[in-house]
């Protein structure tokens, strides 16, 4: 694999603001002539400050921000904006002629410009655009901003995992991160933006990534560097005090992906209940005890020490029946026909340290993850069955299935063997095409995959469960019995047959307010599979929904009436109408029974 290497020149990374449309249009609407402004909460790290900033982008705005250093000093965050000596009426009035003020880090104030911001909330003409962290202490006067309702709030998550996706193939990262590397720097920083930055600098400058061989993708494999803000995260780990219990934190660092009940009798319960007590730890129903964060088994490895950390570490042969074990359960909910996602956290560790992945284990893991429409990740997981030169040929097998159901048609000649293993997967041009007759004939006798491209007749006495009712009620060209089988698939996991079945619904539903809400449900499953292009998806383009559109969509799906949208975003009742009855147009819906539907799809943007 080729490694990046350091260049000063693309140390710098251009972070752009991704996601947060609906939250920051809820913002702006919040700060109009007509209303007094908004709270923005949320926990530390997740972006308020960079939301706010860009919400207030281009307008006349007075900022000012509480630091822990002033919390005493009186006046001390509007410093810049009133005299010192001026009394709480004095700095009201000084403050008469500010039209937008932005208060960053507001539970860090002193207790007299909290007394300020309190009454020009209650009194002024003033909008005020406040900023304060979860869990933080704040004095009375700010938290009865939205507690007496004198301001609306806005409880901002931290980023889901699909924007940090997003984020992270986008712009920010500077070269494309294949999905393995997104998914572990989203479990590590649970959408804090601040140590996601942080933690990809440091990879990038210390030339961590590493490229796959005849791809574009770049890969993180390694340790966790542990940076300033790294440390400081998890301060209260590195530096826990009795000895005891930073031993069991470490030896629950080396064994966390391993059954823990093996070592229960060498542990002391007393000290246990004490780290469960610090959440610290994480008891789980069968007993097994776990790190309460991703981020602190990586952390306390890193700062282990080689020696320590060679008697800690486990060997192939101890976390081998921990990976068998994990590559059976899979292997079980395939065969049962139930791929929801579940925790596997075996692999996952393996592939973060860099340690050699079976490629048995590989190839299975592929094929959930492609089951579940989570195509780019399929290819992920087969890739890394390949990776030290092996080429299995199930892998290889993965690897073009998942690159065929992207639409990729140069994809076949990847394929071992020349058909599917066991019922999941177009295998051929033809397939990719949507050359129904061409594709039945190359899957080699796979009956559902008959039925995906259109061929029930194929699959006659050859299929059971769902995917039975799935054949016939596609023979039938039943678009309900369609729709319903969509619903039981998207409940197994398997949300690309989902999104097929209600796509062959379309088509069968002699009623055009059915088909057209199957439309939308097709549309909505199919986004959420990573690129997914299969014969059974072609023609389903729709239009985009606006920013405005899917913010009132958004609003509507939560059950807000009209006119409560109306007045929640400072628009007439009809302009509601119209945007909403626009979005019904733009997506192929009928009504508000299609909102939730409308409401995940997740890349739909300004048009």
């Amino acid at each position: 694999m080729t490694t990046l290497e350091r260049e000063a020149k693309t140390l710098e990374l251009p972070w752009p603001f991704t996601g947060r449309e609906d939250e920051l249009e809820l913002i702006r609407g919040a700060l109009t002539a007509t209303r007094h402004g908004i709270v923005v909460t949320g926990p530390a790290g997740c972006g308020k400050t960079r939301l706010v900033t860009e919400a207030v982008r281009g307008t006349d705005c007075a900022r000012v921000a509480g630091t822990p250093e002033t919390r005493r000093i009186r006046f001390a965050a509007f410093a810049h904006l009133v005299p010192e000596t001026a009394s709480l009426h004095g700095a009201f009035q000084h403050l008469s002629g500010v039209r937008l003020l932005l208060v960053d880090d507001a539970h860090l104030l002193d207790d007299a410009s909290a007394a300020l911001v309190h009454q020009l909330a209650v009194h002024g003409r003033t909008r005020l655009l406040v900023v304060t962290t979860d869990g933080a202490p704040a004095t009375g006067a700010i938290s009865r901003l939205w507690t007496g309702e004198l301001l609306p709030r806005l409880s901002l998550r931290p980023l889901p995992q699909e924007e940090t996706a997003r984020l992270l193939t986008g712009e920010a990262a500077g070269v494309g991160l294949e999905p393995l590397t997104v998914n572990r720097l989203h479990r590590l920083c649970q959408g804090d933006l601040r140590l996601l930055r942080d933690v990809v600098d440091a990879v990038r400058e210390r030339g961590l990534l590493s490229r796959f061989p005849d791809t574009d993708d770049w890969a993180w494999r390694g340790p966790l560097p542990v940076t300033a803000t790294v440390r400081e995260r998890t301060a209260h780990v590195l530096d826990h005090g009795r000895p005891e219990e930073r031993d069991i934190l470490e030896r629950l660092a080396f064994a966390e992906p391993l059954p823990l009940h093996l070592e229960r009798d060498r542990l002391d319960l007393l000290t246990l209940e004490r780290l469960e007590a610090d959440a610290l730890v994480h008891v789980d129903d069968q007993g097994s005890v776990r790190l309460a964060h991703p981020l602190h088994g990586p952390v306390l490895r890193a700062a282990a020490g080689r020696l320590r950390a060679r008697r800690l570490s486990r060997t192939p042969e101890q976390y081998r029946p921990a990976l068998d074990a994990e590559q059976a359960a899979l292997s079980r909910r395939i065969e049962h026909a139930d791929v929801r996602a579940m925790p596997a956290p075996v692999g996952e560790w393996l592939v973060a340290e860099g340690a050699p992945l079976p490629a048995g284990y590989a190839a299975v893991r592929a094929r959930y993850t492609r089951l579940r429409g989570e195509l780019r990740e399929a290819a992920a997981w087969a890739r890394e069955g390949l990776r030290d030169g092996g080429d299995d040929p199930s892998c290889r097998v993965e690897l073009a299935l998942a690159a065929a159901q992207s639409g990729d048609p140069t994809a076949a000649h990847e394929i071992s063997g020349g058909r599917s293993h066991g019922g999941g997967a177009v295998t051929r041009p033809a397939a990719a095409r949507g050359d129904a007759g061409g594709a039945v004939e190359a899957i080699g006798g796979d009956a559902y995959d008959a039925v995906r491209v259109g061929a029930p007749e194929r699959a006659a006495g050859r299929l059971t469960g769902v995917f039975a009712e799935h054949a016939d009620a596609l023979a039938r060209a039943d678009g309900p019995a369609l729709d319903q089988v969509a619903e039981q698939l998207k409940e197994r996991g398997f949300l690309l047959f989902a999104a097929e079945a209600h796509a062959q619904a379309v088509r069968a539903h002699r009623d055009p307010r059915a088909a057209r809400t199957s439309r939308t449900r097709a549309v909505a499953l199919a986004r959420r599979c990573q690129g997914a292009r299969t014969p059974a998806l072609s023609g389903l383009v729709l239009g985009e929904l606006t920013t405005r559109q899917r913010q009132i969509v958004t609003l509507a799906a939560t059950g807000l009436s009209n006119r409560q949208i109306a007045e929640k975003l400072t628009l007439s009742v009809r302009t509601v109408g119209n945007h909403l009855y626009s979005a019904y147009a733009r997506l192929g819906a009928s009504d508000r029974g299609s909102l939730p539907w409308l409401a995940e799809l997740p890349d739909a943007r300004s048009a």
